[in-house]
């Protein structure tokens, strides 16, 4: 079996693997959507229940204030969030390391991308508060007071803190602070509680996350050239026991959540980022999952965590502390933030082959400075590792081209009698000793590559919009100008060349494979260029090694001849 034809295999097996997974995705099957009970008159679903030390009570809102509130911008470095004083919500998170479009010379200042965002067609705010079953207590509604309503970081500041103050009439005194550091994204949440009251105050502190579902594509042609298609959109939840389990918006119907965990944390993910809340790792907190308006054309999904029981004795004060990381899935650091954080960038089945390859890509464009030459070494480093491997394999296929006569001759002798060409075919291979299948390992050893390279690319942020060289400006989308999968046809027009055809292969065979080239690199017009660039590279030397190779045996049988 010579090299076109070991590619057509690897290659009908990753186009196969692509439009399933686009196919499955508008076609697949779909999980029922259970019915789910609309709101009581006069209960709000996105406030939770308080609860006790000895038993739960039934979910009591808090009390709205009637003032009118206000937006506060707060920015760093990294983030630049807006803040509602109605219940000190994030209802905007601005990236600024991140921009929506890579940066060119017609667009060199793209807009960053927004994650958080309270537009009701994008809604997906971050909320926290306090319920209380003996009274007011500020949940995510009531409106709170601050003394300004802009805060930068400033040059030389390593810290940034915001305090919003919320009063009862009883003389219940709530300061929720937001702290923010340089180059962090990660922001910690405290609410202090001052009992300036007679009784003792008793209630539980909670964060969650709102969201609406992200508009679907409905062509499968968009969900398999869409890189952020194969992507999971939903919520996420982790626990030291099971580790990181998610919800797609689809089953939050049927499979409600509703358990306790101790160091655990709750997160919206989508392509590239999310955003998670993360309470104390000590304290445990009852996750739970819900859809408001579920009936209406765009129903809300909502994620929180309730953390335990609170007292605040007359005259004392207690904080309560989480921390809301609001960024990109950056392999590496995000561990360092809370365990299992950085589960989030899911490789799926992929994950054994796709994380040690990004930890290499990591290590070489830390040397390179260029994720497109890092992938370029990649490609280098396999070719080392395998180079012995594949030389027998070019070996065989020259020591096969040369044979090539004689295997006419044996096609021209036995007709259409195939069996008895393929064993006359067997036995000359057996006799040379050409091993007609020596080419599939070395191809067989790159698939699992070729497949967790796709999901890097898809799925690391540090690839999004990462630059090579002139007109390639993001090696995760497609070449724009389509220059690598042409070259990628040329390459292998020229392997198809250098290859000796295939024996037993008829005409129309033949036929099929001469077009199969520019076949497959039609499907690279909409792959991504990096994983093109892949391909390019790897058939440059492989042909420049099977050119070689092939020049040596042609040398040597000329000087046997001589001899």
């Amino acid at each position: 079996m010579n090299q076109t034809r070991t590619f057509l295999i690897f290659a009908l097996l990753a186009v196969a693997w692509l439009l399933f997974q686009a196919w499955e995705k508008d076609y697949g099957p779909q999980p029922p959507v259970a019915p789910v009970a609309a709101a009581t008159a006069g209960t709000d679903t996105s406030v939770p229940g308080a609860t006790s030390s000895t038993a739960s009570a039934a979910a009591v809102p808090g009390t709205v204030s009637e003032a009118s509130a206000q937006l506060i911008t707060v920015s760093t470095d990294v983030l630049r969030l807006t803040i509602d004083t109605r219940g000190g919500s994030v209802v905007r998170s601005e990236l600024l390391h991140y921009p929506v479009a890579p940066v060119t010379k017609q667009n060199p200042e793209p807009a960053p991308v927004r994650l958080l965002d309270d537009d009701r067609a994008q809604y997906f705010v971050a909320q926290s508060g306090l319920v209380s079953n003996q009274g007011d207590a500020p949940d995510h509604r009531a409106v709170f007071s601050v003394a300004q309503t802009s805060y930068t970081l400033a040059q030389g500041q390593d810290e940034l803190k915001v305090d919003l103050t919320w009063q009862d009439a009883a003389g219940l005194k709530v300061t929720k602070t937001f702290a923010l550091k340089r180059g962090s994204y990660t922001v910690a949440v405290d609410q202090k509680i001052d009992n300036g009251g007679s009784t003792v105050w008793a209630g539980n502190a909670y964060e969650q996350l709102q969201r609406v579902a992200p508009a679907q594509q409905k062509s499968w042609w968009q969900n398999f050239s869409d890189p952020s298609s194969h992507s999971f959109y939903g919520a996420a939840w982790y626990s030291p026991e099971d580790k990181m389990s998610t919800l797609p918006f689809a089953d939050f119907a049927k499979k409600p959540l509703n358990h306790a965990i101790t160091g655990g944390w709750a997160a919206m993910l989508q392509h590239y980022f999310f955003v998670s809340w993360i309470p104390l790792a000590q304290d445990a907190n009852t996750y739970s999952t819900s859809v408001i308006n579920p009936d209406t054309a765009q129903p809300v999904y909502l994620i929180r965590a309730v953390g335990p029981a609170l007292s605040v004795a007359p005259g004392q004060s207690l904080s309560s502390t989480s921390r809301l990381y609001v960024g990109p899935k950056l392999q590496g650091t995000l561990d360092l933030v809370a365990p299992g954080l950085d589960l989030t960038t899911n490789y799926g089945m992929l994950t054994v082959v796709a994380q040690p390859l990004h930890w290499l890509l990591s290590k070489l464009h830390s040397i390179s400075g260029n994720w497109g030459v890092a992938i370029i070494l990649l490609v280098l480093l396999l070719k080392a590792a395998l180079w012995k491997l594949t030389a027998t394999q070019f070996r065989s296929g020259a020591k096969m081209r040369k044979l090539q006569p004689r295997v006419n001759a044996l096609k021209e002798r036995y007709g259409d009698d195939k069996m008895k060409m393929q064993q006359a075919m067997m036995e000359l291979y057996k006799k040379e000793k050409v091993n007609p299948m020596s080419g599939c390992l070395p191809v067989l050893i790159t698939m699992p590559v070729f497949f967790g390279l796709y999901r890097v690319l898809m799925e690391s942020v540090e690839l999004r919009h990462a630059p090579f060289f002139g007109w390639v400006h993001d090696l995760s989308a497609p070449d724009p100008f389509f220059v690598l999968p042409v070259l990628y046809i040329l390459v292998m027009l020229a392997t198809q060349w250098l290859s000796p055809s295939a024996a037993g292969m008829d005409p129309a065979q033949q036929k099929m494979m001469k077009v199969m080239p520019v076949v497959f690199g039609f499907m690279f017009l909409f792959f991504p260029a990096g994983l093109v660039l892949y391909w390019v590279i790897n058939g440059l030397t492989s042909l420049t090694q099977q050119w070689l190779i092939t020049r040596s045996v042609e040398r040597a049988d000329e000087k046997a001849k001589e001899a």
